[in-house]
């Protein structure tokens, strides 16, 4: 039997345009590679912040690992509590473990139709199928993940809203996972009453859980992004061109390259690589292309591959006004994985 030899070599992102149809999107929601063997047991709360814990608990109990215990005693009737919400929402900083417990939930609930996927990959597929379609695709399923609930676009969220409202309508339980509480969407960004009554519509679906904590993924890093020189970029490029397939591309020509691929195609422009090379990084200056970068880190975070760059370091492209502004949480948790993701 002879053994296919492991594909190698150099490529450049800009010289690829990828195409998903929305059958391998929906093929594609399951949780992301690193998280693919997550479960409850494997998460180690930190002590020191008691809402892991709680936030851990509530979710074994939401997935049917551990009710909580009835009162009354016996031959007493339990009081009755408030009926529990269809879905349960996590909220809390970068790097305290809200996607491995999101991904623990996905694979302790033993039901058989089940989806999990990032914010963005959910309305690409309303976008690819069609509104309609995609409600008739998860009406009755059993339980819908949203990994960082987003709100790039007002109508994008209100979409959203009102899909989750449809499939809770017909006995979807719902998990999610952002930044800021539900109640709390669009503060400071978009004041449009229609758009505020969606959010609040949403958050009644939803009983939200607090978690707190460190970055792990700053626990034994320095914070800062490694940029390496024109001689360790060349070398670090071409020795693992021997071993994988890389890619090496100026950073402006991949961000510019960025604003043609949507980015749900963004994990096929990946597709295949060991490991990507960003020449001559600088700091960005248009905040929707920040967005799509950040879309695309989020990509190659999910698929655990390194980054080499040189130039500026990779946890300055953001610009201290857009850190200011509405998307600030967004660009903080690229940074976390930026400088994750160059010091591997």
């Amino acid at each position: 039997m002879t053994l296919s030899a492991t594909p190698t070599g150099i490529v450049r992102l800009t010289e690829r345009t990828p195409q998903i149809s929305g059958a391998e999107m929906v093929a594609s929601l399951v949780p992301p590679p690193q998280f693919e063997d997550a479960t409850f047991e494997s998460y180690r709360a930190d002590a020191a912040f008691p809402s892991q814990q709680n936030a851990k608990s509530t979710l074994m109990a939401f997935a049917g690992l551990g009710q909580p215990e009835a009162r009354g005693g016996f031959l007493r009737r339990a009081k009755k509590g408030p009926a529990p919400r269809p879905g349960v929402y996590l909220d809390g900083g970068f790097g305290v473990g809200k996607t491995h417990l999101l991904a623990g939930t996905y694979h302790a609930m033993p039901v058989r139709r089940k989806y999990f996927g990032s914010f963005i990959e959910y309305t690409a597929l309303v976008g690819a199928l069609g509104y309609q379609n995609t409600v008739e695709l998860f009406r009755g399923s059993d339980l819908l993940c949203i990994d960082e609930f987003e709100l790039d676009d007002p109508g994008d969220t209100m979409v959203m809203t009102r899909l989750l409202g449809e499939l809770v309508a017909s006995g979807t339980r719902l998990a999610a996972t952002s930044n800021t509480p539900p109640n709390a969407l669009g503060e400071g960004r978009f004041a449009a009453q229609d758009f505020l009554r969606e959010i609040h519509a949403m958050a009644a679906s939803f009983e939200t859980i607090r978690i707190d904590g460190t970055d792990y993924r700053h626990r034994q890093l320095d914070g800062h992004a490694a940029a390496l020189s024109s001689a360790e970029y060349e070398a670090a490029i071409a020795d693992a061109g021997t071993r994988g397939v890389v890619s090496d591309d100026g950073f402006a020509d991949l961000v510019a390259h960025l604003a043609t691929v949507h980015p749900s195609r963004y994990i096929r422009l990946i597709d295949g690589l060991s490991m990507v090379g960003l020449r001559d990084v600088a700091a960005l200056t248009d905040q929707s292309a920040a967005l799509r970068f950040v879309a695309f880190i989020d990509r190659v975070y999910d698929a655990q591959m390194p980054i080499r760059a040189t130039g500026e370091t990779l946890d300055l492209v953001f610009p201290d006004e857009m850190l200011a502004g509405g998307y600030r949480k967004k660009y903080l948790r690229a940074i976390s994985r930026l400088v994750a993701s160059t010091l591997d």
